[in-house]
């Protein structure tokens, strides 16, 4: 049978097929439409910008750190470039060990550039280009350019660097910059500098990189650079160069440094010399030292261990944050003290038969027999204990913490440089806040017997005594010590003062002030130092001191020949000159070198010498030949100027000298007996039989 098509009812199907198609493709061809307005109109800015940075690569452009000189334009810490072998981990297909091995056979890797580079790997990212050797010659530049294409992931790259000229020299203060890890990097990108910051790769460790890296680091710029698909740099489209950091131009000397450094030699200790008048450091210097070069790239593992165990703990800024007791340099502000707060004038005298009583404590003066008659020049040019026994019992601890403060014990200087321990200017208030047990909390009269010596809880800076010698040279007018005189721009070159002015001022009379600064005059023409400043070119007061390292039993006699020489006492002194207007005040402290006047009134010496003079030394400071024992001192004759009271013959005299009319006397005999309980180093209470304490070491 034949099939009969109905060719219209077909046809009609055709057509709406082909209807039903053309509305699709239309729809097909309007979304698209739309799709293509979107992006083109609606979105093209944010296409655009992604478009271009994918062309088109932002690298920072690290501006170039900021020079530290000296106040007289030597270079401290400054720049240098030099190549780096870098290796990025992210593009390493390889096994990187392998790679390294490979490299080591056109470069040389030492294994402490491989530690150091797998340390780095574990601060940072792996995107992130990591040195594996730095500062290539062009030996090695040039062999590992020919071979370049075999080490996919690893470049040369011109880098700058951190360079310390002076190797050991003021590393303390100057401090050293190091690479940024983890943690600095997150606290970074989370300050409101972190745009500035981005492509910085080192800051500021320690010293002066540390506390002015705001200024030094300067401002980074960045580099529009097109780069292919294959993201290799195609051509540099623009540039916003970076600005270079600040200048530090700080107060130190650094001749002097060198001077005061060498003068140590081998020992350990700390001076800090401070113009009074301005609060310019102008020597800053902790013994032993170390190089702060060694830091920049990081420090291997040997040097690091050498470092960090030594005994002679090189690492630690004593200036900053070494606390000792001041021993006999304290001296002078007690005295100052009682004139100003009427406890005593400069013609009372006590008779000091070599030691004082404290209830059934026993104080012993340094020099047995006692001074006999003893005023208040005398008591400072001979450092007589006895008399500072009895003055810090008629003072109190609070009155003494209360006049010591303004002077700078116990407080932070704001020097420029962080980390700064405050020290402990005893007092009730502070025993209160410091200790846990009520038994202990409590201040016991016998505890301020040894803090009129500068013994017991007494313990500050050098830095704070340095500071405190100053404001006294100063006449009471306080300036901020600083090391950073001047921060001069990277860009203009215009300098800016870091302290203009003073801090404040100390209300004292003139006429103590000048009597403490006759006596201290005193102690270097017929005192305890006067062998360290004999045929001085200038005047120069001084305070010898020598405080106890260690307690020791009290059935011991200290010896220093028999015992640690890191249980002996330390050696002090502080000075100031020239007397009538001192351009340089001073504080130092050789520690466990025994009486200030046999090792720290030399290196005292030296540095006036030549600060004031030019003189050079031709070698480190020694002991003194003959160092003078105030034990032995001839009585002190005051000339007609000098506001004190004549020595009397002292064999003729009784226990106590009787007052006449014209010359009062303090009794230094024993006070009405009661429970003393104090810190153990000092004074132990007894109810039973007397004590002794307080050796009394020659001053």
């Amino acid at each position: 049978m034949t099939e009969i098509k109905d060719t219209e009812r077909e046809l009609q199907l055709f057509r709406l097929r082909l209807s039903v198609a053309g509305v699709v493709v239309f729809i097909c061809f309007g979304l698209l439409m739309l799709r293509f307005l979107w992006l083109q109109a609606v979105r093209h800015s944010e296409y655009f910008e992604r478009a271009e940075s994918n062309r088109i690569s932002v690298v920072p452009a690290v501006p170039n750190r900021g020079l530290i000189v000296d106040r007289n334009g030597v270079v401290l810490a400054r720049n240098f470039s030099a190549y780096t072998l870098e290796i990025t981990p992210a593009k390493i297909e390889r096994n990187l060990d392998v790679v390294i091995d490979e490299l080591a056979q056109l470069v040389d890797i030492q294994p402490k550039d491989r530690k150091r580079f797998r340390r780095l790997m574990e601060e940072s990212k792996t995107f992130e280009s990591l040195p594996i050797r730095t500062r290539l010659s062009d030996e090695e530049v040039a062999r590992f350019a020919a071979q370049r294409y075999r080490f996919p992931g690893v470049d040369i790259q011109a880098r700058l660097f951190r360079q310390y000229p002076l190797g050991q020299t003021a590393s303390h203060m100057i401090g050293y910059i190091g690479r940024v890890n983890k943690t600095e990097a997150e606290r970074l990108e989370g300050g409101d500098d972190a745009a500035n910051y981005r492509g910085t790769e080192y800051i500021g460790k320690e010293g002066i990189e540390k506390s002015y890296e705001r200024e030094l680091h300067g401002t980074t710029g960045y580099d529009e650079i097109e780069v292919s698909a294959g993201g290799r740099a195609v051509r540099n489209l623009s540039r916003t160069a970076p600005t270079a950091g600040n200048n530090l131009i700080l107060s130190v000397d650094i001749e002097l440094q060198k001077i005061i450094e060498q003068a140590f030699g081998d020992r350990r200790g700390a001076l800090v010399a401070i113009e009074p008048s301005t609060g310019d450091i102008l020597a800053y210097v902790s013994m032993p030292t170390f190089d702060p070069n060694l830091f920049v790239e990081g420090i291997d593992a040997k040097s690091w261990e050498d470092l960090n165990t030594s005994l002679d703990k090189p690492l630690l800024n004593r200036p900053l944050i070494g606390s000792y007791p001041p021993g006999s340099t304290f001296k002078p502000y007690m005295a100052l003290a009682s004139l100003e707060l009427g406890k005593r004038t400069p013609e009372m005298a006590i008779f000091d038969p070599g030691y004082f009583w404290f209830g059934n404590n026993k104080f012993r003066d340094d020099k047995e027999g006692g001074h006999g008659r003893v005023d208040m020049y005398k008591s400072i040019v001979q450092s007589c204990n006895t008399y500072y026994y009895n003055l810090a019992n008629d003072l109190g601890i609070d009155a003494i913490h209360d006049f010591m403060k303004p002077l700078g014990f116990g407080q932070l200087t704001g020097i420029d440089l962080e980390n700064e321990r405050r020290g402990v200017l005893p007092s009730q208030e502070w025993k209160r806040t410091t200790y846990k047990k009520p038994e202990q909390q409590k201040w016991y009269a016998g505890e301020t017997i040894s803090v009129g010596i500068g013994q017991g809880y007494n313990s500050f800076t050098p830095l704070q005594l340095a500071h405190a010698v100053s404001n006294l040279s100063n006449n009471g007018i306080v300036m901020k010590p600083h090391l950073v005189k001047m921060v001069e721009s990277g860009t203009t070159k215009v300098r800016k003062l870091t302290v203009p002015k003073e801090s404040y001022r100390i209300p004292l009379k003139q006429d103590n002030i000048d009597f403490i600064k006759q006596a201290m005059i005193g102690v270097t023409k017929e005192g305890t130092s006067a062998r360290s400043f004999a045929n001085a070119p200038y005047v120069s007061g001084g305070k010898t001191g020598t405080a106890q390292a260690a307690a020791l039993s009290r059935n011991i006699k200290y010896d220093a020949n028999k015992i640690s020489e890191r249980l002996r006492d330390h050696s002090l002194y502080i000075a100031f000159a020239p007397a009538d207007k001192p351009k340089i005040a001073l504080a130092v402290i050789v520690e466990n070198a025994g009486f200030g006047a046999a090792a720290a009134a030399p290196i005292a010496r030296l540095a006036m010498d030549y600060y004031l003079t030019g003189k050079r030394p031709d070698e480190p400071a020694k002991p003194a030949a003959k160092v003078v024992d105030p034990t032995q001192l001839a009585t002190v004759k005051p000339d007609a100027t000098k506001p004190v009271v004549k020595a009397v013959d002292t064999s003729a005299l009784p226990a106590v000298v009787k007052p006449d009319a014209t010359k009062p006397v303090v009794k230094a005999a024993a006070t009405p007996a009661q429970s003393v309980a104090v810190k153990p180093d000092t004074v132990k209470p007894s109810t039973t039989k007397p004590v002794e304490t307080n050796r009394g070491a020659p001053q």
